[in-house]
């Protein structure tokens, strides 16, 4: 008798899922469907010009425009891996994606996502170096290094996801095929499962304080010595100078954190699925399209760049 009920789960599953998404909001889906289309558009145009300045001009092969090409084309994987399919179920009657699909996105959004935590750490510990150790940052943050740091962080996203989207996406639903989400996300589909989850959402826990909680406190240590670092400097220009090479950087890790803790780090039973579409929709489409803009509009050597390539600074050469 079981071994029919979990062969009919399977088929069903395998036949794919209804991401319901907003369809019970039918007013809101068209005015999502162009917020989230222009969301993406920036995000894609942003993070390619940073991607292509820190290519173009020497003065930005440093370790910081290092990561921050490396987070910008994340945050292109990021997106891609969800808006497309976001954008066709609000576009439209069908709100269905395949169990291939379903898995795709998972697998992606769980690793990029934790590729960002680690990320962020290690743009932190940049941030240490150049403001607490600035006469040894250079021969500290050696491009072998970096290259490490930055390979550190892709698979450690990585590896968490190999972990945990096999283990969600054979759960048992009992033939449920509506996931109350826009997007295969981890919270949502272990809601969906008709067996009791908590061993797995104690295995999740697990290791999101190794991917989360464990890279937040790295940067919250980083920045206890930088503050310690600026408190001591006593020009005025100094201290501003400093703060400004952080600032950036802090309001990132702010914006990403905040809604990654709330929307992981709490019981499945507690989640509330509205709350959790909206900062899902945060992170997904707000944090990496801002990312650009909070680096670029901050940073002098960002703006000097694109003035270089967009030949303003051609008669300084």
């Amino acid at each position: 008798m079981w071994s029919q009920v979990m062969e009919k789960d399977n088929r069903t599953s395998f036949e794919g899922f209804i991401l319901v998404g907003f369809s019970d909001r039918p007013h809101l889906e068209l005015i999502l469907f162009v917020v989230v289309l222009s969301f993406y558009l920036l995000t894609l145009l942003g993070n390619m010009t940073i991607i292509l300045l820190s290519a173009l001009d020497s003065r930005l092969h440093t370790p910081m425009y290092f990561f921050l090409a490396n987070l910008s084309f994340l945050d292109m994987c990021f997106t891609t891996g969800s808006i497309p399919q976001m954008l066709y179920n609000l576009g439209g009657p069908d709100k269905t994606i395949s169990y291939v699909g379903c898995a795709i996105q998972l697998y992606f959004v769980l690793a990029l996502g934790g590729v960002e935590c680690v990320l962020l750490a290690v743009m932190a510990y940049d941030r240490y170096a150049a403001v607490c150790k600035p006469l040894h940052y250079t021969v500290i943050m050696h491009p072998r290094l970096c290259g490490q740091l930055a390979s550190v962080a892709w698979l450690s996203g990585f590896s968490n996801s190999l972990i945990m989207a096999p283990q969600t996406l054979m759960l048992p639903r009992c033939g449920h095929r509506r996931v109350d989400h826009f997007l295969c996300e981890m919270p949502a589909l272990i809601g969906m499962a008709c067996v009791d989850t908590m061993a797995l959402e104690a295995l999740a826990f697990a290791l999101a304080i190794f991917i989360i909680l464990a890279p937040l406190i790295l940067i919250l240590i980083s920045y206890g010595y930088i503050a310690r670092a600026v408190l001591r400097i006593k020009s005025a220009a100094g201290r501003k100078k400093a703060f400004n090479t952080c600032s950036s950087h802090l309001i990132v890790v702010s914006l990403f954190y905040g809604t990654i803790i709330y929307m992981y780090l709490q019981p499945a039973n507690t989640y509330s699925q509205d709350q959790g579409k909206f900062l899902t929709l945060f992170y997904t489409i707000v944090t990496p399209s801002v990312n650009p803009l909070i680096y670029t509009l901050r940073n002098k050597d960002v703006k000097e760049a694109i003035k270089k390539v967009l030949g303003k600074g051609s008669m300084d050469g």
